[in-house]
């Protein structure tokens, strides 16, 4: 098996409306399609980042919580790189996103910060 890349990540919401503004208006992915599925009571929203990385979100009616923040087992964090994580912080909290300090990683002396989506998924911002 030789992997090529990541295909896809898929985010669960209670609030379909609410997630679907967070990524397509304040971060700004792009909608390849959106689903609604009968059987389910579930949508399945299919958007790009720079028309490569693919993000799922869907709707299910019997989501359960996360277990715990941020160190949940399982998916820990989902990072986004950016050219300039001060001013994407900086325009987040412009949209009402509620954003930490920004830090600088020891290791590659990169800075990054956090903040989460509507459902408390925890996203990061990193430079490079």
């Amino acid at each position: 098996m030789k992997i090529k890349a990541i295909h896809h990540i898929a985010i669960l919401t209670d609030d379909y409306p609410r997630s679907k503004a967070f990524y397509t208006e304040i971060l700004g992915f792009t909608v390849i399609r959106e689903t609604f599925r009968e059987e389910r009571q579930s949508y399945k929203l299919d958007t790009a980042i720079a028309g490569v990385y693919q993000i799922e979100l869907f709707s299910f009616p019997d989501f359960r919580e996360r277990g715990s923040y941020p160190e949940a087992k399982g998916l820990r964090h989902l990072a986004f790189a950016v050219d300039d994580v001060e001013g994407a912080a900086e325009e987040l909290r412009s949209r009402g996103v509620v954003v930490e300090a920004v830090r600088v990683d020891e290791l590659t002396q990169k800075k990054f910060v956090f903040f989460t989506d509507p459902n408390g998924q925890p996203l990061e911002l990193y430079e490079g």
